[in-house]
């Protein structure tokens, strides 16, 4: 059975996926394996702010349940990428992208030469510690390592076919929320800019061999996803899970809420 979502991704199949963010603790990602239907999670970075040791926490604990993560960065930090696999993640995702030029350093950044330009340090978990041998070491992570671009600026939409063509880029995120925003119809996920910047992400995914991915945010947005080729589906974070359980709460109980 794949172990990864990259290798999963590679059969076909498609994964669902959470993201870990403001509520985080090794237990929430437990209970998400026990709930059962996802393949792994991502860890917000851009919005949260995590620590290393809090990406190595949250890793090990996926690890464990065998949940795969990656986490999402801001394009801006060179260390913070090779940080995040040295912690254990397996793939990096970088948030607002706005150009070609961007995701090509941003893959660069991800992986050793010749095909990018990673500093060597085999000390952290992807190096085992230091017991791999450095040009193996160096050979595994380039095969491992998974790396998205998001597509959520205009420029970066208008540029997503050659993003999508790069080599070493594996998958696409779309950001819907963020999209919408640039689209100038902030929050309206269904509106025609929106389903066709759906439809234009997705082709180009296809079209290079490459995996969309995005979050979605209801079952209509979902199908639109589904039918154009969407593999990798972000339902639900840690906020939204917690928020939706308390709500459920006070729906199976209304007797207790109906007066406040």
């Amino acid at each position: 059975m794949p172990t990864t979502l990259k290798e999963r991704l590679r059969t076909g199949a498609r994964a669902n996926v959470f993201a870990v963010g403001r509520l985080f603790h090794p237990n929430m990602i437990e209970i998400y394996a026990a709930m059962g239907g996802f393949d792994g999670f991502w860890i917000d970075y851009e919005h949260t702010g995590f620590t290393i040791r809090e990406i190595e926490a949250a890793c090990t604990a996926g690890r464990a349940a065998g949940l795969d993560p990656f986490v999402r960065i801001p394009p801006t930090d060179y260390a913070l990428v090779t940080r995040c696999f040295e912690s254990g993640a397996s793939g990096v995702m970088a948030s607002q992208i706005s150009s070609v030029e961007e995701a090509r350093q941003f893959v660069q950044w991800s992986r050793f030469a010749p095909e990018g330009c990673r500093g060597l340090n085999s000390l952290g978990f992807d190096g085992r510690y230091g017991l791999l041998p450095l040009a193996e070491f160096c050979r595994q992570a380039n095969e491992r390592a998974f790396v998205g671009i998001q597509i959520e600026t205009v420029s970066a939409l208008e540029s997503c076919e050659e993003i999508a063509a790069l080599p070493g880029v594996d998958f696409l995120f779309l950001g819907p929320a963020d999209l919408s925003q640039a689209l100038g119809v902030t929050g309206d996920l269904m509106h025609p800019l929106c389903t066709q910047a759906v439809k234009r992400v997705g082709k180009a995914c296809t079209d290079a061999g490459k995996v969309f991915a995005s979050v979605t945010v209801s079952s209509e947005h979902l199908q639109l996803l589904l039918k154009n080729g969407c593999r990798m589906i972000s339902p639900t974070n840690d906020v939204r899970t917690f928020t939706t359980g308390v709500r459920a709460s006070k729906e199976q109980y209304p007797e207790l809420f109906q007066e406040r």
